[in-house]
């Protein structure tokens, strides 16, 4: 229950307008939500003296995170390996109905984040590592969430929250909340898209970057939070910090001499709210003070709170500051069940399938192993009715662990379980300790295949750094051994990030990634495993082989060079354990007749390109279809070998083909320059699909 004098204190006395958290850290249920939004609305409304409401936001990541029996989807890392912009969309449309069934009218998502370092804890936030991508499904997420036509206001919609602005997720350690070095050229080419895409999309609201870029804390950046957000991109809404992270610029970044000194700086850069975890109180008086001093100027303050005030009245928090949950009846229904089911089972990606081990047969004697196998938390990951995701296994219980899902799909009695390696219990997400791994050996034998679940725990920020990309010690033993008895492996990998598995990849006869695909994740692994399902997944980001190769498929051709002639000789090479993109089917899709509809493109006309697609295997299955372009000489910066343009998700039976159709412009082929500038600018340019490839030449 709610301290009464706290919560005066807070809202009649110091007038604070917004609560940004949750109660203890873990899920309440929609009537709980209700209850506490309920009091606090009641003394805002009923006790302040403009009766302004409060607006109340939480981080609803891949569902409504907080709140018990909500819907659960894949992360947004799985969701980018669906490709499905309509099923990206239709998951932020029920979460979007559960949290406004747990009256909570905002939410942090999505990430808009650039996915691009496999090191960062928190990749599976992200929808990969690809610009064009994110854009296309950060657009698709925000229709989910605010509607349309943005009528945040409607009570199945919620404000949505674009976040990290800018370059969050490649600082150079690869470890959460530290430095970066970004040139102008990169921070627009690559950071920027999503964003400048979601804020035309209409986003409401906007978190800011915890890191530093360049030296300069983002928090404090007024080239980044104002002249290029504000004025530049020309974003109306809200600009919230991060977690403390005014604060921090005090206390961590050391840009400030006093927290006083701090609030001065990150509010004259262009912050409208401030998320402060603790202690309100200093902040409160500090700006009272600095505006006074005349550090910070009154029309900056007025600014800030016409931003926050009109997202208010959009939400139509004035008329309707509380959502009943009784007006909520499809929360947690079947309906919105089959939708994370459908989404978790199109974003499985199948990675290998030697001597087409895949499908497994129905009467097939299994051992299933692995701390993955009987384990909800890494089937959802972090951000699930709890920070860490340490508290799924409470809440999560009527689900289907990957294990119950193989013995209700082939029978318990041939299903036989031995866990190898367990997590501790209470632990750190990196603590394991053996358990029954010589059982496990032992129960090989009487086994026809193995299916080893491995991955990591869940974890994110901080608590999810990590000094070392292998799969951990023990699991990687674990994988050997099973190798070793001679059966066939399926490895099965849930996973935030691609922990690498060169080591013990040759020795699997097939390989399965779920990333974290919800609750819904062990019945659609069971589905692809079986047969039910034919996987349609494709990688988000670059599958690296080795740690010290963590390169994007964007980069430079001198990244590919097999011998650079010279004093040494040396070599260099881009050997990814599996390339962007990467995914196979149980069926064979194969694609001809690639179509320019011009050689020579002048700079205000189109390209129509068409490519036929059929299925030339014996099941329906669905394929995702890339169009990359190549720009083959850049006058000023070495172009990218190669950049994702247009995708596009299709569904074909045997035997069937399909032509698609795609239109790019020039703009689609400009680059930026070390100014910062879009340069579109002539010469020879290829497009490629599959392993077809056109040239074509973009005129003065």
């Amino acid at each position: 229950s709610l301290d009464q004098a706290e919560l005066k204190k807070a809202l009649v006395e110091y007038k604070i307008g917004s609560v940004l958290n949750t109660a203890n850290n873990r899920a309440l249920t929609p009537q709980k939500w209700y209850q506490i939004i309920s009091e606090i609305q009641e003394v805002a409304i009923k006790q302040t003296r403009l009766k302004i409401p409060v607006i109340y936001g939480v981080d609803e990541i891949h569902g409504a995170t907080y709140t018990a029996g909500a819907t659960m989807f894949p992360q947004q890392i799985g969701q980018a390996a669906s490709r499905n912009r309509a099923l990206v969309r239709r998951g932020a449309e029920i979460t979007a109905y559960e949290t406004r069934a747990s009256s909570i009218p905002w939410t942090f998502s999505p990430v808009l984040d650039l996915g691009s370092d496999p090191r960062f804890p928190r990749q599976f936030e992200s929808f990969g590592e690809d610009p064009y991508l994110a854009a296309e499904l950060g657009v698709a997420i925000i229709k989910g969430y605010e509607g349309e036509k943005n009528d945040i206001g409607h009570p199945e919609h919620v404000a949505s929250n674009m976040k990290h602005f800018l370059g969050y997720q490649v600082p150079t350690s690869g470890k959460d909340r530290t430095p970066t070095y970004l040139s102008e050229e990169a921070l627009r080419e690559y950071h920027l898209p999503s964003f400048k895409a979601a804020v035309a999309a209409g986003s409401h609201t906007l978190m800011v970057n915890s890191g530093i870029i360049n030296g300069i804390p983002v928090h404090a950046n007024h080239d980044l939070l104002t002249k290029l957000l504000k004025e530049e991109l020309g974003f109306k809404g809200l600009v919230v910090t991060d977690w403390a992270d005014i604060e921090n610029l005090h206390r961590r970044d050391k840009i400030a001499a006093t927290d006083k000194e701090a609030i001065m700086l990150a509010i004259n850069a262009g912050v409208d709210m401030s998320m402060i975890p603790y202690q309100y109180e200093p902040f409160c008086q500090g700006l009272v003070e600095l505006v006074k001093e005349g550090k910070v100027k009154q029309e900056r303050v007025d600014d800030a709170v016409r931003r926050i005030l009109r997202v208010k009245f959009a939400l139509n928090l004035f008329e309707k500051p509380t959502t009943n949950p009784k007006d909520y009846p499809k929360f947690g229904s079947k309906e919105f069940e089959e939708a994370a089911y459908q989404m978790a089972a199109e974003s499985i990606t199948l990675l290998k399938n030697e001597q087409q081990t895949l499908p497994l047969a129905k009467n097939s004697k299994v051992l299933v192993t692995g701390p993955n196998a009987k384990n909800m938390r890494t089937l959802n990951g972090a951000w699930t009715y709890s920070w860490q995701g340490d508290k799924v296994d409470e809440f999560a219980a009527n689900y289907n662990t990957i294990l119950e899902a193989v013995q209700q799909e082939i029978g318990a009695g041939n299903v036989t379980y031995v866990p190898g390696v367990s997590y501790k219990p209470g632990g750190k997400y990196y603590e394991e300790a053996a358990d029954q791994l010589d059982e496990a050996v032992a129960a090989a034998r009487d086994a026809d295949v193995i299916i080893l679940c491995l991955g990591e725990n869940t974890s994110t920020e901080k608590p999810g750094d990590l000094n070392d990309l292998y799969l951990s010690e023990l699991q990687t033993e674990l994988a050997r051994k099973m190798a070793a008895t001679g059966k066939p492996v399926v490895l099965v990998l849930s996973e935030g990030r691609p922990r690498i598995i060169s080591r013990i990849e040759q020795q699997m006869r097939a390989i399965v990634q779920l990333y974290q695909p919800g609750n819904f994740g062990g019945n659609a692994a069971a589905d692809v495993l079986f047969g039910d399902v034919n996987p349609s997944g494709k990688l988000p980001y670059t599958y690296p082989r080795y740690p010290n190769a963590t390169i994007s498929y964007i980069h430079k051709s001198s990244e590919e060079q097999t011998k650079a002639e010279g004093v040494y000789n040396y070599e260099a090479d881009f050997n990814p354990q599996f390339p962007f993109g990467h995914g196979l089917s149980y069926t064979t899709f194969r694609y001809n007749n690639l179509q320019l509809s011009k050689e020579q493109l002048g700079k205000n006309e189109q390209l129509t390109v068409t490519v036929e697609v059929s299925n030339a295997g014996k099941v329906a299955g669905k394929e995702t279809v890339h169009l990359y372009t190549s720009d083959l000489y850049a006058s000023d910066i070495t172009p990218d070998v190669k950049r994702l343009r247009r995708f596009e998700k299709i569904d074909l039976k045997p035997g069937q083909s399909q032509t698609l159709t795609f239109t790019l412009t020039p703009d689609d082929l400009a680059y930026t320059n070390l100014h910062g500038k879009k340069v579109v600018e002539a010469g020879e340019f290829e497009i490629r699909i599959g392993e077809l490839v056109k040239k074509f030449t973009l005129t003065e």
